[in-house]
């Protein structure tokens, strides 16, 4: 009874580890809103709001709708590839948004594929920047998102109900109305609320493909604040919005959590039905031009990088290594925080609830909120540039822990169940225990959260630009400066590093862990 209840007390670890995660966010929510003081929103601050509402609802619509076909068709039909196809799916989490933007560019900018194609034919080029252009950059990075949601949702309805709509000899129509509405109306909603929320938060698309003051949004409004007119009240106020904005959205997408009513089958893999003719021809249309979309773009940037990497302009790969560096440590913290976390509250520790809520908590927050106030907390300590990579460390770790502890809990959940009362009986030592049975039961979801926190680490372009001078900017803030001196091929080249590095980053992660998972 007595090791019982001494296993029931909430560890020191997590519970530090929880208390750093609510100053990260509501701490630093409560600086900001403090430092706002009675101070209201402007008709420019309001406008930034419409526009960041604007485009998300936009880019979360369009993303939901295009995903639709391409999920459903994904589900019904086999082909050579399409395991790969689905795979490549979850590139775009993990690619840099700056990559992402300038292989839209290399496509739709001013001297981009399709405005060549539209000077041949004596026809005017168009603008990429603007709201269409931060609508086009969200819908490729965050269709893929959709689409692996959706598919997820197709492949949970069991087999048994397409044997039985097989035998009842439904038609397509009467198939999807019965059995596809229902899974998409449960799954549709959450798929786009999370790309709302996603795109909500998104900076550095709107830095590099904003138009303007009619094209601003509130985290691009911040960054503006401190660093060009250097209105740290303004910047405060925005960020209370920014956080109200998020939070919101965070909450609407847990009360639209619902199952979609099929029970439970036999564990089969499921047999859609493949329809012929025109559904056929409509299916291979939907995949071709989704994977279309996708991968031009990054063909034609690496077509542009390589041959910008012969010159390679100086101080690239200083600042890769300055990446790196970051990422490794944001990496180890994350991990490390994340696993403390996802086994108290896997072991049902007392305020375990505590826990959950804290690592949840961030995904209501953003770079820049959180930036902002540490910025406005720390400014009289040092100056920003010596903050820069410590504060992006710290930044980078809060935000991606959520990833890492939902992969973690519910495996630390069935480890507990399983292998914990086993373990507590051979009378094993708590190193023993991690050493025998944790970590190999846990390395599988650990080595791929580690490869997700490294990468989106390695491509973040957020609170760096609030804090980072030329001396110490990470590969992602090079870049964006040598697009800023129109050095479009050089920016080319080092975003093939950068987008090398990250997916090999990933891919280390997630190799080690399946390694000791074996």
């Amino acid at each position: 009874m007595a090791s019982r209840a001494g296993a029931l007390r909430p560890p020191v670890g997590a519970a530090l580890v929880a208390a750093l995660l609510v100053g990260m966010t509501l701490g630093t929510v409560a600086v900001v809103a403090a430092f706002s003081g009675a101070s209201l929103p402007g008709a420019s601050d309001w406008a930034a709001v419409r526009f960041t509402v604007t485009q998300a609802a936009l880019s979360a619509a369009l993303s939901g709708l295009l995903a639709v076909p391409v999920a459903r068709a994904l589900a019904r039909r086999r082909f050579a590839g399409r395991g790969a196809l689905i795979t490549l799916m979850g590139a775009p989490f993990l690619l840099p948004v700056i990559v992402a933007v300038l292989g839209l560019l290399a496509i739709f900018g001013r001297a981009g594929v399709m405005n060549d194609g539209l000077a041949v034919l004596g026809l005017p080029r168009v603008s990429i920047y603007g709201l269409h252009g931060v609508v086009l950059a969200h819908v490729f990075l965050n269709l893929p998102l959709a689409t692996r949601m959706l598919l997820l949702g197709w492949q949970a309805i069991p087999a048994e109900r397409f044997r039985l709509a097989r035998s009842l000899d439904l038609t397509p129509g009467a198939q999807f109305r019965h059995l596809e509405w229902s899974m998409l109306r449960a799954t549709l909603p959450g798929a786009v609320l999370t790309v709302f929320t996603i795109c909500l938060a998104s900076f550095a698309v709107a830095l590099t493909l904003g138009g303007g003051p009619a094209a601003t949004t509130v985290e691009l409004a911040i960054y503006q604040a401190l660093r060009f007119d250097f209105a740290p009240d303004r910047a405060a106020t925005l960020a209370v919005l920014q956080f109200a904005l998020c939070l919101t959205a965070v909450a609407v997408g847990w009360s639209l959590v619902r199952d979609a009513g099929f029970g439970t089958g036999l564990g089969r893999r499921v047999e859609m039905p493949a329809p012929k003719g025109w559904r056929r021809a409509a299916d291979g249309a939907a995949i071709m031009l989704a994977a279309g979309f996708l991968m031009l773009p990054l063909l034609a940037l690496v077509v542009r990088g390589i041959g910008g990497l012969g010159d390679l302009p100086g101080g690239m790969w200083t600042a890769t290594l300055r990446s790196v560096s970051v990422a490794l440590v944001t990496t180890v913290l994350t991990t490390g925080a994340a696993l403390l976390l996802a086994l108290a509250a896997g072991r049902r520790v007392a305020g375990h609830r505590v826990f959950d809520v804290a690592a949840t908590l961030p995904l209501a927050a953003s770079s820049l909120v959180i930036g902002t106030g540490l910025f406005l907390a720390l400014r009289g300590v040092a100056t920003p540039s010596d903050m820069a990579l410590p504060v992006t460390v710290a930044v980078n770790a809060t935000l991606a822990l959520p990833y890492s502890y939902r992969l973690l809990l519910p495996e630390a959940r069935a480890l507990h169940q399983g292998q914990d009362r086993l373990a507590q009986a051979l009378g094993m030592t708590r190193w023993a225990r991690f050493r025998l049975v944790t970590l190999p039961c846990l390395a599988r979801p650990l080595g791929f959260g580690a490869g997700i926190t490294a990468a989106l680490s390695m491509g973040d372009l957020g609170v760096i630009t609030l804090f980072a001078a030329e001396n110490n900017a990470t590969l992602p803030l090079f870049i964006h400066g040598l697009m800023g001196s129109y050095r479009m091929e050089a920016a080319a080249a080092a975003s093939l590093i950068l987008m090398g590095t990250s997916f090999a980053l990933f891919a280390l992660f997630d190799r080690i862990g399946r390694h000791v998972a074996a």
